[in-house]
């Protein structure tokens, strides 16, 4: 026994505990959770009109006297088991506001719909993958002494890929404070396609809401030189939302038209520093927008869903840029295992956060992401359904429904979270079995040719 590894040495010593089955049915109905939450607490159903008890639990019966709940982390580095769980649920979302679903109608699918790329400014030059990276015939320095071109022929995966050619020239301080303000950019884009829509048609742009409404869903993706870039889902309808017809002059033409001049026209100020001035902050000159037809003929609706859902449950560790935990301190920033590249954008998020200009940003608490502080996915309103209707349309599935008429009392507790190292080595067991037998019934659908499209689910 000495001779195994501390979790067999562990599991063992789990399952010879006469408590042990029920611990087993805990992990697996968590679906393997890495990093489980531990509660303490009980619930009483009582009948509404007798008062009679319907039903009890107390978790002073099961093995530690905690049940086990999931974390439901985003993160597939944190949490492989809820990660998927998690894009499942973004898939359905962002599939439901594209082709209906979920109490969406799916005449959405005939709707004007676009997939939208904004891409981030440049900041100085970096080392680029493919052909020659950049090739300049009269070669040439920058004032630091560096080479201004890079003939090397870089593989996509190489460390120098995204990297400054100059770190000296590149601008760290602007990078940064276009991570602060890129929520705030997309809010007024959002606004101004709305006022756009309304100008070409002769609208007055205060009553734009009274004939068409702006939906959409956007995720926000790092890029190899740790720069976000917004990919979003805009769907155009009418005043109520997914149940309303849009106007007829409410076209994808029209709506492209208005979503690359408002992403070439929108800007965002920066409070004025002594130390940086003011910054004008705008969207990349690269903008992509690409209509969604019913047809087929354009991007799949469900392959765009799937790389919505794929991309949400990437840490920041996956994309090389940022770190999936806050920094305390700026020894923190110094032992992180990041680039040099990213090492420099944290100490600039520590920098700026230190001066009273740019207090409200929050740069020191959010250095570990670069500044960046929005939702890796927003949507409107309107868009589709919710991650807790569809948490709740799963609960009612498996049976987790409180019964009608019914008054419940709860009384729950945090006491702790996480394994041990050899429920960790089970729960683990059990997350990959649960993703074989995912992966088998794809294969099944596959097979069998399903007509929905069921096989491109994340």
């Amino acid at each position: 026994m000495r001779q195994l590894p501390e979790a067999d040495r562990d599991a063992i010593r789990l399952a010879q505990d006469p408590t042990f089955p029920r611990l087993l049915a805990q992990i697996t109905g968590t679906g393997g959770c890495s990093h489980p939450i531990h509660l303490s607490g009980f619930t009483t159903t009582l009948d509404g009109a007798t008062g009679e008890i319907l039903h009890h639990y107390d978790t002073r019966h099961e093995p530690g006297e905690r049940l086990l709940v999931r974390c439901r982390n985003r993160r597939a580095t944190v949490c492989p088991a809820c990660s998927r769980l998690h894009a499942g649920d973004t898939y359905h979302l962002v599939r439901a506001g594209l082709l209906g679903g979920k109490n969406i109608p799916d005449t959405v699918r005939h709707r004007p719909r676009l997939f939208v790329t904004l891409t981030a400014p440049s900041f100085g030059p970096v080392h680029r993958a493919g052909e020659l990276c950049r090739p300049r015939r009269d070669g040439g320095t920058c004032e630091h002494g560096r080479p201004l071109g890079c003939a090397v022929v870089h593989a996509p995966d190489a460390p120098a890929v995204g990297q400054p050619l100059c770190p000296d020239c590149y601008d760290y301080t602007a990078h940064v404070l276009w991570h602060a303000h890129a929520s705030k950019l997309w809010d007024r884009f959002v606004i101004d396609v709305r006022r756009r829509l309304a100008s070409s048609v002769g609208l007055v742009q205060s009553r734009f809401a009274r004939h068409a409404r702006l939906s959409f869903a956007r995720v926000a993706e790092y890029q190899k030189r740790a720069a976000v870039h917004v990919h979003a889902v805009v769907r155009l309808d009418g005043p109520n939302g997914p149940d309303d017809e849009p106007p007829a002059w409410g076209t994808a033409e029209l709506l492209t038209d208005a979503v690359r001049a408002s992403a070439g026209r929108v800007l965002v100020r920066t409070p004025h520093s002594r130390a940086v001035g003011e910054l004008a902050l705008r969207w990349g000159a690269q903008v992509d927008a690409r209509p969604l037809r019913a047809d087929g003929d354009g991007p799949n609706d469900d392959a765009v869903a799937a790389y919505v859902a794929k991309y949400v449950t990437k840490g920041a560790s996956e994309t090389g840029a940022g770190l999936d935990h806050s920094l305390t301190t700026w020894a923190d920033i110094e032992s992180a295992p990041v680039s040099e590249h990213v090492r420099t954008l944290m100490h600039t998020c520590w920098h700026l956060g230190g001066l009273p200009e740019y207090a409200p940003l929050r740069l020191r608490a959010w250095a570990h992401t670069l500044g960046y502080r929005g939702h890796i996915l927003t949507k409107s309103r309107a868009y589709s359904t919710t991650y807790a209707a569809l948490r709740a349309e799963r609960a009612q599935h498996l049976g987790h429904t409180d019964t009608p008429d019914a008054a419940t009392e709860r009384q729950w507790r945090y006491v702790g979270s996480g394994l041990t190292p050899g429920a960790a080595l089970i729960a683990a067991g059990i997350a990959e079995d649960l993703a074989e037998s995912r992966r088998l019934g794809t294969e099944a659908i596959q097979e069998g040719g399903g007509a929905d499209n069921r096989a491109s689910r994340p």
